[in-house]
Order: C-alpha cells, then structure tokens, then sequence
C-alpha cells in the first residue's frame, strides 16, 4: 500500500466516525453517554424515541468505536469509549458562536 492509499484509509475512517456523530439524536446520546453508562431504556426516555431507533443509533456509534457495551442480566448498559469528547463538543460550541457572532456583525 502506497503512501496515498494510507492517508485516503485514514481520512475514510475519520470521514466514518464524522459521519456516525452527524445526527443530532447520537450527538445527545455521546453526551448522555460521557456522564455515566445508560441501558437502552434510559437512552430511549431521554432521547424520545423508540427503543429499535435508539438501539440503531447506538449500533451505528459502536460499529465506529465510539460507544461499547456491558452485558448485565438482560440488559445492556452503553458508554463512551474515549474521553475526548468533551474537547470536540467545546470546539463545536467555540465554533458555532464564532459564526453566530460572524453573522450578526456581518448584518450591521
């Protein structure tokens, strides 16, 4: 593999895990998530929606690595499986009042 495949592979996965954080019900549910490990049921409640829809999402963040799962019983508990994402979300936030600022002083 040349050294262009390695960096195209490479931004493939960054593009993957971009793309499985790219919906506001998973964004919550990283966040949720961060705090303390949840079942499918607490994320359901807090989510609102239903428990197939939930469990998809979380499907979507454990195919990425993001979240990973500990079976109890019957229940599976999920969490977060990096402590980075605090800093992405501030950077989101830094991010998105930059631009609010940008635009209101763009309109004066």
């Amino acid at each position: 593999m040349t050294m262009s495949e390695k960096v195209r592979k490479r931004y493939e996965a960054r593009a993957k895990v971009a793309k499985a954080m790219a919906h506001p019900s998973r964004l919550l549910m990283l966040d949720l998530l961060q705090k303390q490990e949840m079942c499918v049921s607490e994320l359901t409640n807090e989510v609102g929606a239903d428990q197939s829809t939930v469990s998809k999402h979380l499907a979507v963040l454990k195919d990425v690595g993001l979240v990973d799962v500990r079976k109890e019983g019957a229940l599976s508990y999920y969490r977060v499986t990096c402590g980075c994402l605090d800093g992405f979300f501030s950077c989101m936030e830094t991010v998105l009042k930059s631009d609010v600022e940008l635009r209101r002083a763009t309109l004066k």
